[in-house]
C-alpha cells in the first residue's frame, strides 16, 4: 500500500514497524460543540484507511484522542477554554458540557458506521503523564518559564518546522501565532498554562509549576506514546494541523524521546461550504443531525466523501447530497436485485468479479484514491444492472456478485447487507404512518398526507407510489 507523506512530500510504500500490525493515531474532536461535517470529513478518511488496512490484511490499532480540556480559543497560547467557555454560556459544569459533547460525537459515528477507534482516551484523565512528560523535557533543558505558564523552547529543538517546511524565522507574528513580551522566540508554545489568579477555573490541576492546566499539544504526545508506543506507524489529522498543532507534536515528542513521533503523516484536506471552509468560528457549518432532520440518510454524507479524494478540497451543497443520496438507493437496490434474483444456473454471464475485485484493491493501495474507487463500483454496478436486464447473469454469479458488494462494503461501511435485510419487514412505527398517509390521500387531505411522508423520511425511509400501493425502501 503506498500513501502520500505530509513528512516527505511524496507517497511512500507502507513498511510497518511490526508487520502485520500498523498503529495508527488520529486527532480526534474538542468535545465542547457538536462536531460538523468538515470534522467528520478528517475522521471518515480516517476510518476509510482502518477499514482499509484490516481489508488489505494488516492490522490496525487505532487511538483517537478526545480533547476535554486546555484547548484554547487561540492558537497562540492566549484567549479563554473552549470547555469553559461553553460552560458558561450554557450554564453547566465543564464535566456536563465534555460528557455531552463526547457522546454526541459517539453517536454521530455511530450514525456515519464509523469504527470505535480500540481507544479514545480523554485528555483530562491523563493530566499526570503530561506533567511527567513536561518535567522530562525540562531536565533536557527544553523548556522556560514566564509569568503564564511553562514554554517549549523550539530554538533548541533543530528540526522545528521540519513538517510545515516552514522555517521558523519564517513564522510572523499576527499569522497564527502571536508574539508576547516573554517569549523566546514566535514558535514557542505552551506546555503548562497557570491559572490567572483572578480567576477560578473549573478544570485545573496542581503541579510543580503552579496550579493550572495543561497546554493543547502536550495531550497527544503523551497518548500516542502510552497507547502506541513511540515511534507509531500512521498520524492523521486535517491539514489546518501541519504547521501549528503536528509540528508542536513532533517537537515535543522527539525533544523527550530522541526518535520520531511517526513514520507516515496523513493529513486531510477542508471541506467548502459555499466557498470556505466550514467552521465553527465562523457559524457556517453543518452537523450529522441537520442532515437528519432534513431527511438525508448519513450514509448518504459517508458516500460524498468518498466522491473526492482526501488530498483535495471538497465543496459541500445540498444538491451534491442529493446526488449522493440516489447513488446510495442505487447500491441497496441492485444489492436487492442480485439477492433476489433467479434465472436458471446454466446462464450465461460475462460479468468479470476477478477484474472489479483487482482493480478495487488497486485503487485503495493507491493512496486511498476513492474517486477511482467510487469509478470501479458504479462500473459493476451498471453492468450488473444490465446484465439483470437482460437475463445475462446466473443465480450462482448474482449470488457470488453480491458477495463481493458485501466485501467490498468492510471498506466502505455503507451497512448493504443490513440495509436490504431491513427492507423486508418495515417497522410497525413506519407501517402505521404509511397507513395514516393512505388515510389523507384517499380523503384528498394532500397537506396531511405530505405531512405524514416526511415523517417517514425522518425515520430513514423513502416512500413511492405505484400500481401496487405505496413501497417503502431505505433511503
Amino acid at each position: 500500500m503506498k500513501l502520500y507523506n505530509t513528512l516527505t512530500r511524496k507517497k511512500e510504500t507502507l513498511k510497518p514497524i511490526k508487520p502485520p500490525r500498523v498503529t495508527m493515531y488520529n486527532c480526534g474532536p474538542t468535545v465542547y460543540q457538536f462536531p460538523h461535517l468538515g470534522n467528520w470529513r478528517s475522521f471518515l478518511v480516517a476510518d476509510l484507511l482502518r477499514r482499509s488496512l484490516d481489508y488489505l490484511g494488516y492490522k490496525t490499532k487505532q487511538v483517537m484522542n478526545i480533547t476535554d480540556v486546555g484547548h484554547l480559543t487561540s492558537d497562540a497560547d492566549s484567549g479563554q477554554d473552549k470547555v469553559e467557555v461553553e460552560a458558561e454560556k450554557e450554564q453547566k459544569s465543564a464535566q456536563e458540557i465534555t460528557d455531552f459533547y463526547f457522546q454526541a460525537f459517539i453517536e454521530d459515528g455511530r450514525q456515519l458506521n464509523v469504527k470505535a477507534p480500540h481507544v479514545t482516551p480523554r485528555a483530562s484523565e491523563h493530566i499526570a503523564e503530561m506533567i511527567q512528560l513536561i518535567q522530562r523535557l525540562e531536565k533536557k533543558g527544553y523548556t522556560y518559564q514566564t509569568s503564564d505558564g511553562i514554554y517549549f523552547d523550539t530554538s533548541k529543538f533543530k528540526n522545528y518546522g521540519r513538517l510545515s517546511r516552514q522555517k521558523a524565522s519564517e513564522k510572523r507574528a499576527g499569522a497564527r501565532i502571536e508574539l508576547s513580551s516573554e517569549k523566546k522566540n514566535p514558535t514557542d508554545f505552551a506546555l503548562w498554562k497557570f491559572s490567572p489568579p483572578e480567576v477560578k477555573r473549573q478544570q485545573e490541576w496542581a503541579s510543580p509549576w503552579g496550579t493550572g492546566f495543561p497546554g493543547w499539544h502536550i495531550e497527544c504526545s503523551v497518548l500516542s506514546q502510552k497507547y502506541l508506543g513511540q515511534p507509531l506507524d500512521i498520524h492523521t489529522g486535517g491539514v489546518d494541523h501541519i504547521g501549528v498543532h503536528h509540528e508542536n507534536e513532533i517537537a515535543q515528542s522527539e525533544a523527550a524521546y530522541n526518535k520520531p513521533l511517526a513514520h507516515y503523516w496523513i493529513h486531510v484536506e477542508f471541506l467548502q461550504f459555499k466557498q470556505a471552509k466550514m467552521a465553527k468560528s465562523s457559524g457556517s457549518f453543518i452537523t450529522v443531525k441537520d442532515l437528519i432532520d432534513k431527511g438525508y440518510n448519513p450514509l448518504a454524507y459517508r458516500l460524498f466523501i468518498l466522491a473526492a479524494h482526501y488530498q483535495s478540497k471538497q465543496n459541500f451543497s445540498w444538491s451534491a447530497m442529493d446526488q449522493s443520496s440516489k447513488n446510495l438507493i442505487k447500491i441497496y437496490k441492485t444489492a436487492t436485485r442480485l439477492r433476489d434474483y433467479s434465472q436458471n444456473k446454466k446462464t450465461e454471464s460475462k460479468l468479470d468479479l476477478v477484474k472489479y475485485r483487482r482493480q478495487f484493491k488497486q485503487h485503495l493501495r493507491n493512496n486511498l484514491d476513492s474517486p477511482q474507487l467510487m469509478a470501479t463500483l458504479f462500473n459493476f454496478l451498471n453492468e450488473v444492472n444490465q446484465s439483470i436486464d437482460c437475463k445475462k447473469i446466473s443465480q450462482a454469479v448474482s449470488q457470488k456478485a453480491l458477495k463481493l458488494m458485501f466485501e467490498w462494503d468492510q471498506v466502505l461501511g455503507l451497512k448493504i447487507e443490513e440495509t436490504i435485510n431491513r427492507e423486508h419487514s418495515l417497522p410497525r412505527e413506519v407501517q402505521k404512518l404509511i397507513q395514516d398517509r393512505e388515510k389523507m390521500r384517499r380523503a384528498k387531505k394532500w397537506k396531511e398526507a405530505d405531512r405524514f411522508r416526511q415523517e417517514i423520511q425522518k425515520l430513514g425511509y423513502q416512500i413511492e407510489d405505484t400500481d401496487q400501493g405505496t413501497k417503502a425502501t431505505l433511503k
